[in-house]
């Protein structure tokens, strides 16, 4: 794990800035599909093997997820629907989608979750973004019983998000450019009572060593499970390329073999209490082997 990642105070931006917060999801999704996203692919069915194996060491039957950086809710939805997010991502470019509202997008999204079949464990959802266009989507189309547009890196928790975090059995966050920001990090981890598990698949050289202290700070333990690199996009130029293996190599990764070839990289890392951090060959669904079957 590179716990020796530089310290820094970046303001993080993406060339995603100007679809992030839509009325609805079309742009984003479309700008995700175009530049070959595949975080998703990856880390979703690793997240939900970790979700299992919670089930199983703490015996839960309705767990309460919370997906942190949600933008529009495509991690509760392919954690919660038997879907893949190539199937996902491939649905917005259809053409029905080019000259619709934002309302009809909302509804058409509502009805064609409904229908998909559910993943075995029937969690419920929660998301929390600082896009509120994008929460409010995502809970319209019935993803999050809750959705909350907070900016906890800023200023404290409401009280409603107080209470859903108090609730909480796992926090997931994917790709999220700044990782879980040791502040924000911080105060969901104070707010989160139960002492959740947390995963996370943060782009390499975006990980910070203060967010894995904050995590050890709560009494939680972090590992990579053993899982390899996988790509998380294709860089969009040669100087966001460039960029991206300086900042790599700056955190301690090697980046031949991975930055070098055209995409960003992503690492999952899981944090967890000690007491509950089983070797993976004893969980229900080993993340090793989800990881192999995804690697593209």
């Amino acid at each position: 794990m590179p716990s020796t990642a530089p310290k820094s105070t970046t303001k993080f931006v993406t060339i995603f800035d100007d679809t992030y917060n839509q009325p609805d999801c079309r742009s984003y999704y479309r700008m995700l599909r175009a530049l070959g996203y595949s975080n998703h692919t990856h880390a979703v069915p690793v997240f939900r093997a970790v979700l299992a194996e919670l089930c199983r060491v703490r015996q839960l039957t309705e767990p309460q997820v919370f997906d942190f950086a949600s933008s529009y809710g495509i991690v509760s939805a392919l954690m919660k629907h038997q879907v893949s997010a190539d199937a996902f991502l491939d649905r917005y470019a259809e053409k029905r989608f080019d000259a619709i509202s934002a309302d009809e997008t909302r509804t058409l999204d509502r009805d064609w979750l409904a229908q998909l079949s559910r993943n075995s464990i029937k969690g419920r959802f929660s998301g929390l973004d600082v896009a509120a266009h994008a929460v409010a989507f995502a809970e319209g189309t019935g993803l999050f019983e809750q959705g909350f547009a907070e900016d906890i890196q800023e200023n404290d928790p409401s009280s409603d998000l107080t209470a859903c975090l108090a609730q909480t059995d796992l926090i997931v966050e994917c790709g999220s450019v700044a990782h879980l920001m040791p502040r924000a990090l911080d105060r969901l981890l104070r707010a989160a009572t139960r002492k959740p598990w947390l995963v996370t698949s943060p782009v390499r050289g975006n990980e910070r060593a203060e967010a894995f202290d904050v995590m050890r700070d709560h009494g939680l333990v972090v590992d990579t499970l053993g899982l390899p690199p996988f790509p998380h996009r294709r860089f969009e130029s040669t100087d966001e390329q460039a960029r991206a293996i300086a900042i790599a190599r700056a955190a301690g990764h090697e980046t031949d073999g991975y930055e070098t070839t055209g995409s960003f990289f992503a690492q999952i890392y899981i944090a967890r209490p000690e007491a509950e951090a089983t070797p993976v060959t004893d969980w229900p669904i080993n993340p090793v082997d989800v990881s192999q079957g995804q690697r593209s």
